[in-house]
């Protein structure tokens, strides 16, 4: 990386929020993440110099597209700041990030502001769930179902039994572990929520089946919320930090990053890696690129993860991947407690996907704030002891989109 790129801080919306509920839409979403990332970070709006809004499903839930335009329109003094809008499923605002550095790298720009926003809980349920087939190949997946996303990651449950063996049981652990981290996160949609005693266990009551392989407690959930970042060249924060009285060894910093694309249908991916060593090649792939970037051997390095979780064989299918398993040994981690509070690698103290929830556009900006905030040591209770590198991994559709990032502080 020819410029060290800098996360100057941030600002997540509350993800338990229902804003058309209070008469209120995406575009308000947009003005409190905007409005809180440069309150935050002791910003003028004078100081954007580019703007990047990763979004995914705003003209289908919305019926809204040009959101680049849409900071300025509801943040008047941002008027006239280069800005564009990208789209990668649920990987969206990672692909932001990944344009707003290599600007930074480029020395176009000094400061940019990421924002991810999504708006889900204005249309009916069913309705929000078929709008999100978006981002599978449409009328080609070959996947008879109703809900399409919990059947494609039931498929790749299925594709773990059938290529090494999967017990359920660890699946309910990894909703179990999110679900609690999510009540030690103010901003979490779930922190408020309460289960049956048998939530974590097979019991068709409890926990139903949503689609073969999937089950309710499985699912991550999708919501809505904003969230922002601003990334500072070297140059800029060492100015900024200094006019504060700090210095930059304070600010988690961007120390490498993986980016890697598949083709969009699920069982393409599947069939192409069934003599591979992981069921998601270009995904360990993009893994290592973050590693060789950032300088480190691998996941022993970490403090930490933030990893998607949509579903929890999301997580499952992660941990093996991140090489904190062997592939197909992911159940190890999740026995030994390895990927808990206290353990080694502890994964989503934020609750992740499934207990913090999954406003898909905004998911890869979160992932980024909440690591910087962890290697900073500003998470609150949500804070892994000592954390002073960490890696994200963010994915959009069914593994077809990878961003990877490993936040390091140097204080």
């Amino acid at each position: 990386m020819t410029e060290t790129v800098f996360v100057l801080g941030g600002f997540q919306t509350d993800f338990a929020k229902v804003w058309s509920r209070q008469g209120q839409d995406i575009s308000d979403m947009t003005r409190e993440a905007t409005l809180g990332a440069l309150a935050a970070c002791a910003l003028d709006a004078t100081d954007i110099q580019s703007i990047h809004v990763g979004n995914a499903f705003g003209e289908l839930q919305r019926q809204q597209a040009h959101l680049g335009a849409m900071v300025a329109q509801v943040v008047p003094a941002l008027w006239g700041v280069p800005a564009m809008r990208h789209e990668g499923a649920c990987a969206s605002s990672s692909l932001g990030i990944l344009t707003a550095m290599a600007e930074i790298e480029a020395g176009r720009y000094d400061c940019v502001l990421v924002l991810g926003v999504e708006e889900f809980k204005n249309l009916p349920g069913d309705v929000a769930s078929q709008n999100q087939n978006a981002a599978a190949w449409q009328g080609h997946e070959d996947i008879d179902c109703k809900f399409m996303w919990p059947a494609a990651f039931g498929l790749l449950a299925q594709e773990y039994e059938r290529r090494y063996g999967l017990d359920r049981r660890h699946l309910n652990r990894i909703a179990e572990l999110n679900y609690g981290n999510a009540r030690r996160n103010p901003l979490a949609q779930t922190r408020k929520w309460n289960f049956d005693p048998l939530a974590f266990t097979d019991d068709d009551e409890a926990n139903p089946v949503i689609e073969p392989g999937t089950r309710r407690q499985d699912c991550g959930q999708i919501t809505d919320g904003a969230c922002a970042v601003v990334l500072a060249s070297s140059r800029f924060a060492q100015e900024h930090m200094r006019k504060r009285g700090g210095s930059v060894d304070a600010l988690a910093r961007i120390a490498g990053w993986g980016h890697r694309n598949a083709g969009l249908r699920l069982k393409d991916k599947l069939e192409r890696s069934k003599d591979a060593a992981y069921v998601f090649p270009h995904l360990r792939q993009a893994i290592e690129d973050t590693w060789r970037r950032a300088g480190v051997q691998g996941i022993d390095a970490m403090d930490g993860v933030e990893t998607h979780d949509c579903f929890t064989t999301t997580e499952y299918m992660a941990i093996d991947h991140l090489g904190l398993t062997a592939p197909g040994q992911s159940w190890q981690a999740v026995e030994d407690g390895r990927i808990e509070r206290g353990g080694s690698c502890p994964i989503n103290m934020s609750g992740g996907l499934i207990g913090c929830g999954h406003p898909v556009g905004a998911t890869g900006t979160r992932l980024l704030f909440d690591a910087a905030r962890q290697v900073t040591g500003t998470a609150g209770e949500c804070q892994i002891e000592g954390a002073r590198r960490l890696q994200t991994l963010n994915i959009g559709g069914s593994c077809a989109t990878v961003v990877s990032f490993v936040l390091a502080c140097q204080d």
